[in-house]
């Protein structure tokens, strides 16, 4: 039996603990840039990898100037599950420990049943899934060995939803849902907590794309809140989740969406 609580006579904000270095997939942009923000703004160190190296590295730059934190820009390709050991290894010596894991990186499929191929198939699994866990697998040391450490994947609404035109994306977000739960029975033994964030329609530039060619308020007219997310808006609560003041929630999906999946506007 896992006997480690915290002090719950303690209410002070414990945004910042615990202090370890966390890694963020996909995080040159969109929700992973905002994910490594909300988290150097309460002093986290944090090694952004993203494919694209140069974005990686500039946005490393910028964010440890803006918040006086250790940073890191790596360039990976999150489908080569032979990079991890390096990268990960680069992350620890940049930043001192690991204790926190959000994978953020992510493709869309927009080719509907028809255009599902072996390459689309295996290109959305291999970005989206299978990195959690193999990610979750070679950080297990790291994390064991930092007290607090916490893993955050990003999935979507569209795992409950579906969606007719990414069915890859659905499907793999889908999976996410069902892993977090598995690694959260296996992490907890070892006081790792593991959680999902499944946005709603999110203003990214990944989804500016449909913005442009969509009718106005084609989004906003389902939303309760009537309006898109920003991505700092899920960067808080993956911030949270990655705290101490979320020390006993895990196995956990917590939706962000404005109150889309619930809505019943046309």
């Amino acid at each position: 039996m896992n006997t480690d609580v915290l002090d719950t006579e303690n209410l002070i904000p414990t945004l910042a603990i615990p202090n370890t270095g966390v890694v963020i997939t996909g995080g040159a942009s969109g929700i992973g840039l905002a994910v490594a923000k909300t988290l150097a703004a309460v002093g986290r160190p944090i090694a952004i990898w993203d494919i694209n190296l140069e974005k990686a590295k500039n946005s490393a730059a910028i964010i440890s100037k803006q918040f006086n934190v250790k940073a890191i820009g790596i360039g990976i390709n999150i489908m080569e599950v032979e990079a991890y050991d390096d990268a990960i290894e680069k992350s620890r010596k940049a930043l001192g420990s690991l204790g926190g894991l959000v994978h953020c990186a992510g493709i869309v499929d927009t080719g509907s049943l028809e255009g599902i191929t072996l390459e689309t198939w295996a290109a959305g699994i291999d970005t989206h899934l299978r990195p959690l866990a193999f990610l979750s697998q070679k950080l297990y040391r790291d994390f064991t060995l930092n007290k607090g450490s916490a893993i955050v994947t990003i999935a979507s609404i569209n795992a409950t939803l579906g969606n007719a035109i990414n069915p890859i994306y659905s499907a793999a977000k889908g999976g996410m849902l069902s892993l977090v739960r598995s690694l959260a029975d296996r992490l907890a033994r070892d006081n790792i907590r593991i959680n999902s964030v499944s946005p709603g329609q999110i203003h990214t530039p990944m989804v500016q794309a449909s913005l442009d060619s969509l009718p106005e308020n084609f989004f906003e007219k389902r939303i309760l809140l009537g309006r898109l997310g920003q991505p700092e808006e899920i960067g808080r609560v993956v911030r949270f989740l990655l705290s101490d003041e979320a020390s006993y929630i895990t196995a956990a999906e917590i939706v962000v969406d404005g109150g889309n999946i619930s809505s019943q506007r046309g």
